[in-house]
């Protein structure tokens, strides 16, 4: 009877969904970095933290102190970071959100991981923001956003213009959809209603895609995690009227 039990018990364990990942499989998985935006932490994150990891991404969901500090301390905070969490992984890759697109290409232009693998960026503003162009004379607006924010305005001094041109695999995904009043006077072309869907295209890229999302929830989008996969796994992003 004994036995009888064993064997139904282990039957039914096998049966009942995927094994455990054991201690070498989280080793073995590749990593992705996540990196929120201005004014955001790593808690904005969560929703493509879930779903990557859903999938077998090892991923570590990283915050900086993007209204503290100046452009080159948050690289360096970056790196301390990566370096503690990802060294030893078999592939790295990036998942970015608005001017954490801006720092991993600063990031990546001072480092070369000899893991690195593919990098997406959610609504970066590569050519710089004309709402940051707007508040970059506001005293009230400088010391409540900090020293980097006032660097993502348009002009060819701005931090995203003065960064290199990428020598890494990527892929960029824009939103087409503004609930922002102000940005229709202020922000050229379709937009996400903070960044132009034509400042988002940088020279170089591998793939890129639009969803219909504001800049604040394209983080939130089912097809933006759906775009994220399938570039990270193929470096590009899927469209099924092709």
């Amino acid at each position: 009877m004994r036995r009888l039990l064993a064997i139904v018990l282990l039957l039914i364990g096998w049966s009942s969904g995927p094994a455990l990942a054991t201690p070498s499989d989280v080793r073995s998985a590749e990593a992705v970095v996540l990196l929120h935006g201005l004014l955001r932490s790593d808690r904005a994150m969560r929703p493509l933290e879930k779903h990557l990891s859903g999938v077998g991404f090892q991923v570590h969901n990283l915050h900086y102190p993007s209204t503290d500090l100046a452009p080159d301390e948050l690289v360096a905070n970056l790196h301390a970071q990566i370096s503690a969490c990802c060294a030893d992984s078999p592939r790295l890759h990036f998942v970015t959100h608005s001017l954490g697109g801006i720092l991993v290409r600063a990031y990546l232009a001072d480092h070369s991981p000899s893991n690195l693998g593919r990098v997406v960026m959610l609504a970066p503003p590569n050519h710089g923001s004309e709402l940051a162009d707007l508040i970059s004379d506001s005293k009230l607006f400088r010391s409540a956003l900090g020293p980097t924010a006032v660097q993502l305005g348009t002009g060819p001094e701005s931090l995203p213009n003065r960064l290199p041109e990428p020598s890494f695999e990527f892929g960029v995904i824009a939103g087409t959809w503004s609930v922002n009043p102000i940005s229709a006077f202020v922000v050229a072309g379709d937009s996400d209603g903070t960044v132009s869907v034509e400042s988002t295209r940088l020279s170089g890229m591998s793939d890129f895609i639009t969803v219909p999302a504001t800049h604040t929830f394209i983080i939130r989008s089912d097809a933006t995690a759906g775009y994220v996969v399938e570039f990270l796994r193929h470096g590009y992003f899927h469209r099924p009227d092709l």
